[in-house]
């Protein structure tokens, strides 16, 4: 019986190859292992920015060239006036006024004029003096006009509110006497008293009073 061949042990040339070998493996393992660790596969990519919220408001529409359109023929209207318009004589109500009733000898009448704008809407007229006239009668005798020897008469344009009610701001004095174009600048002769009566009437802008305001002269 012939000895079996004996196994033949690798050169050490051999064994460092597979050192070799062995510790390049375990870097490589050692490598991906920290690759996984650092950057795991399963790590979500990025997510995008959430779509903005739409706002409540309609997006404006794009923009497009004007064309003006052609202005539609429409019949004349009257325009309404800018402002308060003349006052017409139904629209106001003119009064007579004399401070007393009765007048004592050397007493003279304190006269004026009341006016009222009875619309429902403002109104303009003149109430100066050159606008205003004033008649002392008794009976059908014309005594007295405050326009027959009237000196520097002079206009007043006011605005009357709807229902305005004005007075003279200061009264006419007659001073008793007859009055004449014709006698301004001579001696007048008085009214006679002892409890005569007289009545008062007056206009202003061409407007008479509806009546008369009567007094005693004593």
């Amino acid at each position: 019986m012939t000895d079996a061949p004996r196994r033949r042990r690798p050169s050490p040339a051999v064994y460092r190859r597979r050192r070799l070998a062995a510790a390049l493996l375990a870097l490589l393992v050692i490598g991906l292992v920290v690759w996984l660790v650092a950057a795991p596969p399963w790590r979500s990519a990025p997510t995008a920015d959430p779509a903005p919220v739409a706002s409540s408001a309609a997006p404006a529409p794009p923009a497009t060239d004007v064309v003006p359109s052609p202005t539609p023929t429409a019949s004349p209207s009257p325009s309404a006036p800018a402002g308060p318009v003349e006052c017409a004589p139904a629209d106001i109500t003119v009064e007579a006024l004399s401070d007393k009733a009765e007048y004592g000898q050397g007493e003279n009448p304190q006269l004026s004029i009341r006016l009222t704008n009875t619309s429902a809407n403002p109104c303009t007229m003149n109430v100066g003096t050159s606008a205003q006239s004033f008649t002392v009668t008794s009976g059908s005798d014309v005594w007295w006009r405050s326009t027959d020897c009237q000196s520097e008469p002079s206009d007043m344009e006011v605005t009357l509110t709807a229902g305005q009610q004005v007075t003279s701001a200061a009264p006419l004095t007659w001073d008793r006497t007859r009055s004449s174009v014709g006698s301004c600048d001579s001696e007048r002769p008085f009214a006679p008293g002892g409890g005569a009566t007289y009545h008062l009437s007056v206009s202003i802008g061409g407007i008479p009073s509806a009546g008369t305001a009567s007094f005693i002269l004593r």
